[in-house]
């Protein structure tokens, strides 16, 4: 255990935490996060979740942007479902890079856990797009891989990591709850929205409206 791992545990606490009070200062401080992460599983060689973290970075910012701007009118980004043409993409491309990543992973690099670390890599994609877009359900990918994690991290001995993604879990369950709430009791908003066919208006996205 070493001050990386330290600061990516509180940095990513605090992130989760943030996301799940639909704070937009998630994102800057999980850009921190990333840059403690990729020097934290680089040097573990979990080399596709180190590879993540730069991709992080650039979902991060557009998540930053699209909170702020992504909605009616360029105003704030509300909450929506999944559609079912969406989980179908998702669905595809998740299965696709999965098993690209793990043989990847197999034949490029000395990584000894290829199958997990490309299964966890890609939900953590996938959720992300979901978390920048506001949808509800990107809260059970978030918990499927942090169900993964916590083994993978202990296994490499990553056990303040591990910990941390025990946490996730119990943040993520939170998120799921808030997120699930302001989207059933919630106004539709008005017809035009890019997400106009299962959208509410969610209080609390500016840095100065969040409780």
């Amino acid at each position: 255990m070493d001050i990386v791992e330290i600061l990516g545990f509180v940095s990513g606490a605090l992130c989760v935490w943030l996301v799940a009070r639909q704070n937009v200062w998630n994102w800057p401080i999980g850009i921190a996060n990333n840059v403690m992460f990729l020097i934290l599983f680089w040097t573990a060689g979990i080399y596709a979740d180190a590879g993540l973290q730069i991709v992080y970075m650039g979902l991060a910012l557009y998540g930053w942007w699209a909170w702020l701007r992504g909605g009616v009118d360029h105003s704030t980004l509300t909450v929506t479902r999944t559609t079912r043409s969406q989980w179908l993409v998702l669905g595809t491309v998740g299965v696709l890079a999965t098993v690209g990543l793990t043989v990847l992973l197999d034949t490029v690099t000395d990584s000894t856990v290829p199958l997990p670390d490309a299964i966890t890599t890609v939900l953590s994609l996938l959720a992300t797009w979901g978390q920048a877009r506001k949808k509800v359900e990107s809260w059970w990918l978030w918990i499927t891989a942090d169900v993964i994690y916590v083994p993978l991290y202990a296994y490499k001995d990553l056990w303040l990591t591990a910990v941390l993604y025990v946490g996730f879990l119990a943040l993520c369950v939170l998120g799921l709850r808030n997120w699930s709430a302001s989207y059933a009791t919630a106004p539709l908003a008005a017809a035009g929205s890019p997400e106009s066919s299962a959208t509410g208006q969610v209080k609390g996205s500016e840095p100065s409206a969040t409780s």
